[in-house]
C-alpha cells in the first residue's frame, strides 16, 4: 500500500514547506492539503520539487462554515473559491480539488450543489473535483454525509472528473459496512482517505480493523496513495508506527 500525509492535521506545528520534508523524510508516498492557501504556492512546489512527492488535493475554502458550493444564493462566493482552489492546485501540480459543499439541506441545496460542480469541472477538465460524506457528529448538518447520497449527486453532475473522496473515518460513523460501500463505490471513487474509529485517532487504534479494510481496497485493484488524514494527539513522528505494519 502507498499512504499520503494529510498535512492538514500531521506536523501542523511545522511550515507547509518543513511538513512535506517530514513526511518526506517519514516514507510516504504523496502529500494533501486542506487549505494551504496562506503559504505562497511556489513555496509549496518547491518543496514538492526539493523532496519529489506529489501533491494530491486542496480544499475549497470553509467560507465561514464547511464549504459555500450547496449554498442557495452564494453561488458567486463558492465559485471564487472553486476558482482559489484550482488556480492553487495547478500552480502546485495537485491532482484534485475537494470542493466542500457546506450546511445545507433539501433540494435548492441539492441542485446549487450540482451547478457548482458543473462549473468546477469545466473550468478544469484536467483536475479531479472531488466530494466527501462528512459524518453528523463532527459536521452536523453538512449537506453529503452518505455514499448513496454522493454517488447520486455524482450521477447528476454527469462529469467523469467529479469523483468521491471515500473517507473510511467518516463513512464507518455513517453506517459501517466499509466493504459493501467500496463495493458500490469502486466506479466513482477518485481519492481514499483514513482514521481511526471513533476518535480519528491513529489508524491502528480503535473499532475499525484496517488490516481488513486495506486488503479489500488492494483486492480492488487500488494502488494509489491511501490519504492519512488523523489527528496524531501529539508528535506525528509518535504514531506512524501503522506505516511498517499496514505496508
Amino acid at each position: 500500500m502507498k499512504f499520503s500525509a494529510n498535512l492538514g492535521f500531521l506536523w501542523t506545528e511545522l511550515s507547509l514547506p518543513e511538513a512535506i520534508h517530514a513526511a518526506a523524510d517519514a516514507g510516504f508516498d504523496a502529500v494533501e492539503f486542506h487549505w494551504p492557501y496562506e503559504t505562497p504556492a511556489e513555496e509549496v512546489r518547491a518543496a514538492l520539487e526539493e523532496t519529489g512527492l506529489p501533491a494530491l488535493g486542496v480544499n475549497t475554502i470553509k467560507g465561514g462554515g464547511n464549504g459555500l458550493s450547496a449554498l442557495p444564493g452564494d453561488e458567486a462566493r463558492a465559485r471564487v473559491a472553486i476558482d482559489q482552489a484550482i488556480a492553487y492546485a495547478r500552480e502546485i501540480e495537485a491532482e484534485a480539488v475537494h470542493v466542500m459543499a457546506g450546511f445545507a439541506e433539501g433540494e435548492g441545496a441539492r441542485a446549487t450543489f450540482i451547478a457548482n460542480l458543473r462549473y468546477a469541472c469545466d473550468a478544469a477538465p484536467d483536475l479531479t473535483m472531488l466530494i466527501e460524506p462528512l459524518n453528523r457528529h463532527d459536521a452536523l448538518g453538512y449537506f453529503l454525509q452518505t455514499s448513496a447520497q454522493a454517488r447520486e449527486i455524482i450521477g447528476a453532475v454527469g462529469r467523469e472528473t467529479c469523483k468521491l473522496m471515500f473517507d473510511c473515518y467518516h463513512l464507518q460513523i455513517m453506517g459501517g459496512d466499509l466493504t459493501r460501500q467500496l463495493a458500490a463505490c469502486a466506479e466513482v471513487i477518485g481519492h481514499i482517505q483514513f482514521a481511526g474509529v471513533p476518535d480519528r485517532g491513529r489508524p491502528d487504534v480503535g473499532e475499525l480493523s484496517y488490516e481488513h479494510v486495506f486488503g479489500v481496497i488492494e483486492g480492488m485493484g487500488w494502488d494509489l496513495p491511501l490519504g492519512a488524514e488523523y489527528k496524531p494527539g501529539g508528535a506525528t513522528e509518535a504514531t506512524l508506527g501503522w506505516m511498517d505494519r499496514y505496508r
